[in-house]
């Protein structure tokens, strides 16, 4: 199978196609110039002359039957020799009132031609052998490049054409195309008025399912004893894309006999493009044998067909068939022509009116939907009976949120997660991505695409590029199809192989059609994307309230600093005045006091002095919140052997012995800060060491790669992360433990577990002051008690295990 075919066709079709025959090569159609096939059907002939002085470029070989001069007499000499200047002049004319402002180049989009009368006189009135007078030819014209091309056709039998007795007819039939009122109904109308029109023996409407893919018959009027082929699908492949880009291009395409004998055209290669002339706009072209196969292997001698567009894409065809040769007027086509237009007006103006109607009630169900939002948080889209889901008619929706995964409707496929992440980094943020065909999008098969879970559509909305967004998905919904198939009917082969016909094309494809779920409509992707600018809106409020609060909380926090620091330092002053008086009272009252009152005053300057420690505390913690972090990186073996300086003494008071694993890593952070965090850490454990004839107390101080409780863990890199994993210091030891339930409270300013003056006093603050610092590194501080000691031999309590974070230089990291 060639690169052009599978460019084309999906995997899957490619499979099918190959099944087909073992000696057709499907490339070969989908490779075919047929704009460049160097003829045209014989009943007419062709003269392409250059718009500036008239020379005959290229003529059909058929000129001396048609136009009664040889081709070779006409090659290179002025086409006025034969038509005259004033009939030049009008089809010079013509061609400039359609082509855009007279441009040399050929058009995008529908090829603009036109036709007019004009009349041959032979020489001493011959015209063609055997043949006097003047003869009358119809004459379509069409600008090419610098070539202005001229297709004669024999004007009919049966007296010039009437306008008056024509136009009823087509005025009828497009009275009656209005009044359909949905696209099947229109179809049903254009076919019968079209079959009216030409006589032909069977018409259809057939519309592709996508830009690429097959087509269906949805309307059809034919003659009687013919089978029927309503509902029928035809494979894509009968139709390649170059076939399709030239329907595109022309409204009407016109095969007058099958079999007739193609008019070649002289030079059979034009000089300045090495090609045969481009008969893209022509309507005189001849036809591939390819198609000329299919057309007589399924019974047909001459054929029209009629495209039908939407915004510049081609939609569908109107098929003609006819029984016999048929040969259309330039007047019965110019009326089909006008017809198609119509019906895709028609067609255009219908879909819009549905889309509308379907707008408007998904407009009307939103409103409700955003009536929910009224906390004013996106959650609440997933709160049960909410109506997202039905929105757009899916099986579920999903809401990403940051560290957040909440969905509504039908359980979220398990491969949906990480994909959403994938499209949504693809994607454009607020654009609407949609597709009913997501294994075939993701080059899957259906089987494996349900084995891994992947539904069949999906439709999401990126609200940023940080991975927030909002999708909905539905599931597989198989569609058995019926393709056109004849197995009682003999199969004729050609050039081609019986691939060539409907029966060869549909012996693989007569199966259920996997791997898509219905349709995303327009009016779905619209009130989706009207959806995404309100939850937009209110993300960006929130972000924007966020800020605000974030700031006055900055702001109130550092008036409480200030606030505390100054209240600390004020009242100081007169705590000491207070604890000084006191002393001098005793001294120089003392022998003369009762015991009461020297006791009371005792016990006023203990309480002073008492105050002025919480004092010193508190003038301590503030100053936390208001000096900067001289951050810098070191080895945390340097730092705890500086923080044993003061806790050494307090760990061998209490017979405690420190445990390093292994050598601790070098950490990013400020030296004097954390030597104050392990130095509390170690006195604390110092402090609250098992009870005598527990077993052996320890203390460890280790680093490990850990998750941090509560923090969703995220994939790939990250300052400090691997895997979702962060290195952490935990000071662990196998003391009494700190019960579950008071773990937070112990994290407080002034809170402690015993009374003041037992497990070695203290202000309580100690907890608190390692909290601050390790936050304002940017890290975690949590607990866990009681815990395992590490060594199962070294007895003790159930300990407490004290775990913060810090972050890493650079080159500490993994």
């Amino acid at each position: 199978m060639s690169e052009d075919v599978q460019g084309w066709l999906t995997p899957r079709a490619v499979a099918a196609e190959a099944g087909v025959s073992q000696e057709f090569d499907l490339s070969q159609c989908v490779r075919e110039p047929i704009h460049l096939l160097g003829g045209v059907q014989s009943y007419g002939a062709l003269i392409a002359a250059r718009w500036d002085d008239a020379v005959v470029d290229t003529v059909s070989r058929n000129a001396a039957e048609v136009l009664g001069r040889a081709a070779e007499e006409l090659l290179g000499r002025p086409v006025t020799e034969l038509i005259g200047d004033e009939q030049w002049a009008l089809a010079r004319e013509s061609a400039e009132a359609v082509t855009d402002s007279g441009a040399a180049a050929p058009q995008e989009g529908p090829a603009s031609s036109g036709v007019l009368p004009l009349t041959l006189d032979g020489e001493d009135g011959e015209v063609g052998e055997g043949q006097r007078g003047s003869r009358l030819f119809d004459v379509t014209v069409h600008r090419n490049g610098d070539l202005l091309v001229l297709e004669f056709e024999p004007r009919a039998e049966g007296g010039p054409f009437v306008f008056q007795n024509f136009y009823p007819r087509v005025r009828r039939a497009l009275q009656k195309l209005q009044g359909a009122t949905d696209v099947t109904e229109c179809c049903a109308a254009a076919v019968r008025e079209i079959r009216t029109l030409t006589g032909y023996d069977r018409v259809v409407a057939y519309r592709f399912d996508g830009r690429d893919g097959p087509g269906q018959v949805i309307a059809e009027d034919r003659s009687e004893g013919r089978e029927p082929w309503l509902d029928l699908w035809f494979p894509a492949s009968d139709i390649p894309p170059q076939a399709r880009r030239l329907y595109a291009r022309n409204w009407i395409r016109v095969i007058g006999d099958v079999d007739d004998r193609t008019a070649g055209l002289v030079p059979e290669l034009r000089a300045d493009t090495g090609e045969p002339l481009d008969l893209s706009a022509s309507v005189l072209r001849t036809v591939s044998g390819y198609h000329l196969e299919y057309l007589r292997n399924i019974g047909v001698s001459s054929s029209m067909s009629v495209s039908l567009l939407h915004e510049g894409e081609l939609w569908g065809l109107i098929a003609c068939h006819g029984d016999q040769p048929r040969r259309l007027s330039p007047e019965v086509r110019a009326a089909c022509e006008f017809f198609g237009i119509a019906l895709s007006l028609q067609l255009a103006a219908v879909a819009g009116r549905e889309e509308a109607d379907e707008l408007a009630r998904n407009r009307r169900a939103l409103a409700t939907l955003l009536a929910w939002l009224t906390s004013g948080a996106p959650d609440d889209l997933m709160r049960p009976g909410s109506g997202l889901v039905e929105l757009l008619d899916a099986d579920g929706a999903v809401l990403l949120r940051g560290t957040e995964t909440l969905t509504a409707g039908a359980r979220l496929p398990d491969a949906l997660s990480g994909l959403l992440a994938r499209l949504a980094q693809d994607g454009s943020v607020g654009e609407v991505w949609s597709s009913d065909r997501l294994p075939e999008a993701l080059g899957l098969e259906p089987e494996e695409a349900e084995a891994e879970g992947i539904p069949a559509g999906l439709l999401l909305l990126p609200f940023n590029r940080d991975g927030d967004l909002l999708a909905w998905w539905r599931r597989e919904q198989p569609a058995p199809r019926e393709w056109a198939a004849d197995p009682s009917r003999p199969v004729r082969t050609g050039p081609g192989g019986e691939r060539l016909t409907p029966r060869g094309s549909a012996a693989v494809y007569r199966a259920t059609v996997r791997g898509r779920s219905a349709p995303w409509s327009p009016a779905q992707r619209v009130v989706a994307g009207e959806l995404w600018r309100e939850v937009s809106g209110l993300l960006t409020r929130q972000v924007v309230a966020l800020e605000a609060r974030n700031t006055e909380l900055a702001r109130t926090n550092e008036d409480l600093d200030s606030f505390a620091h100054a209240a600390a330092h004020d009242l100081k002053e007169p705590l000491r005045g207070i604890s000084n008086a006191a002393a001098f009272i005793v001294e120089d009252a003392g022998t003369v006091l009762d015991a009461t009152s020297l006791r009371r005053l005792t016990t006023v300057r203990r309480l002073a002095e008492r105050m002025d420690g919480l004092l010193d505390s508190l003038l301590h913690f503030s100053r936390l919140g208001q000096v900067g972090l001289e951050r810098e990186a070191l080895s945390v073996d340097k730092v705890l052997d500086d923080a044993l300086v003061v806790a050494g003494g307090r760990l061998a008071e209490q017979g405690v012995t420190l445990v390093r694993p292994a050598a601790l890593p070098r950490l990013r952070a400020d030296r004097e800060r954390l030597r104050e965090v392990l130095e509390n850490l170690l006195v604390n454990a110092a402090k609250y060491v098992a009870d005598e004839g527990a077993g052996e107390r320890r203390v460890w101080v280790e680093a490990v790669r850990t998750a941090v409780p509560g923090q969703a863990r995220e994939e790939g890199g990250g300052a400090g992360a691997d895997g979702g994993t962060v290195t952490a210091l935990v000071v662990r030891d196998n003391g009494i433990g700190i019960p579950a339930g008071q773990q937070t409270d112990v994290l407080q300013l002034f809170r402690r577990l015993h009374r003041r003056d037992e497990r070695g006093g203290g202000s309580g603050v100690g907890l608190a002051v390692v909290k601050r610092i390790v936050e304002r590194h940017g890290g975690r501080l949590w607990l866990e008690s009681p815990a395992a000691a590490p060594d199962a031999d070294c007895g003790g309590g159930p300990g407490t295990a004290v775990w913060f974070t810090l972050e890493e230089p650079p080159e500490a990291r993994p």
